[in-house]
């Protein structure tokens, strides 16, 4: 089975439907038969590498509310973490360009380490507090997966490979994410519960291998063809 994943390292639902996912992945008795591969997909193509603006006033700008009412919003994101065993930081969240941390996890997949630098950069981004649009910080992360990207952030390596994912996304209508694509037949739009994930591997490998069909009686969230929207739990443009 295959599951592609378009995911922003700054979507803080991206990080918590990875946990979620994973979760379900150890529930699935084919779980080493299951394919991951992640897609680039940029929330904001056009933020600025540096900005002096909080994560609260990021937010607060694109939702048209206040810093603090932004904080609220972020106060329900971190119960939903913490109930995926993860811990966020958002008064430390530098904002930044994503652009140049999609291509570094482009390089990491070349040499099979492509989940392992995905997760990298969404701890060091929301829970260390680390600048992940400065090449020095993508240099010292990368450097602890064993690989060096100083070359490629001093060319344009990689470029077209994020620009084919998000143009793959926008021929496929995702405008939020995560989402996840289980052998382009089924998708889920959203950090949906960890059964949800569970219901959707059960229903895609029996049908891949009817003769251990396994009934499911839950709707998963859409296709691939109406991909659905899911009012919580997504980052969208």
């Amino acid at each position: 089975m295959k599951i592609d994943i378009w995911s922003d390292v700054a979507c803080p639902y991206c990080y918590i439907g990875k946990r979620h996912l994973e979760a379900a992945l150890e529930h699935f008795p084919h779980k080493d038969q299951v394919r991951v591969t992640w897609h680039s997909f940029e929330l904001d193509p056009e933020a600025p590498a540096e900005t002096t603006e909080t994560q609260y006033e990021v937010v607060g700008r694109k939702y048209g509310v206040s810093p603090a009412q932004a904080k609220e919003m972020t106060g329900r994101v971190l119960n939903s973490a913490a109930a995926a065993g993860l811990s966020l930081d958002f008064d430390n969240v530098k904002p930044t360009n994503t652009f140049n941390a999609h291509r570094l996890i482009h390089l990491a997949a070349g040499q099979h380490k492509q989940d392992e630098m995905e997760e990298r950069l969404f701890k060091a981004y929301f829970t260390e507090g680390r600048h992940i649009g400065q090449k020095e910080s993508l240099q010292a992360i990368a450097a602890e997966s064993g690989i060096d990207c100083t070359a490629m952030l001093n060319s344009d390596a990689y470029t077209d490979e994020v620009r084919k994912d998000e143009e793959e996304a926008h021929s496929l209508g995702i405008r939020g994410v995560p989402f996840f694509v289980f052998d382009y037949k089924y998708a889920v739009s959203g950090a949906q519960p960890v059964d949800v994930f569970v219901q959707t591997l059960s229903k895609v490998w029996g049908e891949a291998h009817p003769a251990n069909l396994v009934p499911v009686e839950t709707a998963i969230a859409g296709t691939a063809d109406d991909p659905g929207a899911c009012e919580d739990g997504a980052c969208r443009v």
